[in-house]
């Protein structure tokens, strides 16, 4: 159980980060407009990609040993980076989040637009194949459980923003309620690092 909970609060934390597609997610709930279409997109190619990185970074590593080390440094840089960037974003962000019910986007151009932000995002594939990949070698005969945890994550965390999302509408629509996600996103980016760093 050790494994799925370790793959659970890592694809949670790394999931939460407000990107193009979270952004999107939560205008579509906000519309209410084919939520559970974008929900399902969402949450099954997070978990292809968390299979594929689970079960192919473990096989790589067998081969080349010396390559997990080196992903888990690079891991340890690339959240250090990332917790930076979301305090960054926390101290110039002034933008709210407001959508519209005026504009009614056809099923198609919705799918095609969540795919977009979905499988033509680079940091989907550092995340959720690399990372969370990398990350999973710490739990060598727990691996399909740490995989499962992150998977539950995916579910929860885009059922819960895809149909959640009203009832964040008058938060969001305030710059500060950005500004303190961004914080805490930072945080935890960082206490991930520090963990993965000392382990």
């Amino acid at each position: 159980m050790l494994g799925y909970f370790a793959g659970l609060s890592l694809g949670f934390s790394l999931i939460l980060a407000i990107g193009a597609q979270n952004a999107f997610v939560l205008r579509q709930g906000l519309k209410q407009q084919h939520v559970f279409l974008v929900f399902i997109i969402c949450a099954v190619s997070d978990a292809l990609l968390i299979a594929v990185g689970v079960a192919g970074f473990a096989g790589v590593v067998k081969q080349l040993p010396w390559l997990e080390p080196v992903a888990r440094y690079g891991g340890v840089l690339f959240l250090s980076i990332y917790g930076a960037k979301s305090l960054w974003q926390a101290c110039q962000k002034t933008e709210r989040l407001v959508a519209s019910n005026d504009e009614v986007t056809s099923a198609f151009k919705v799918a095609l637009m969540c795919l977009g932000f979905t499988w033509l995002n680079p940091h989907v594939y550092l995340d959720t194949v690399f990372l969370l990949g990398a990350i999973s070698t710490q739990y060598p005969l727990q691996q399909l459980e740490f995989a499962l945890g992150g998977i539950t994550a995916s579910f929860l965390f885009f059922g819960a923003l895809a149909y959640g999302a009203r009832l964040l509408a008058p938060i969001f629509e305030k710059p500060t309620a950005w500004r303190v996600f961004d914080v805490l996103i930072a945080i935890v980016m960082w206490m991930i690092a520090l963990k993965l760093f000392f382990q």
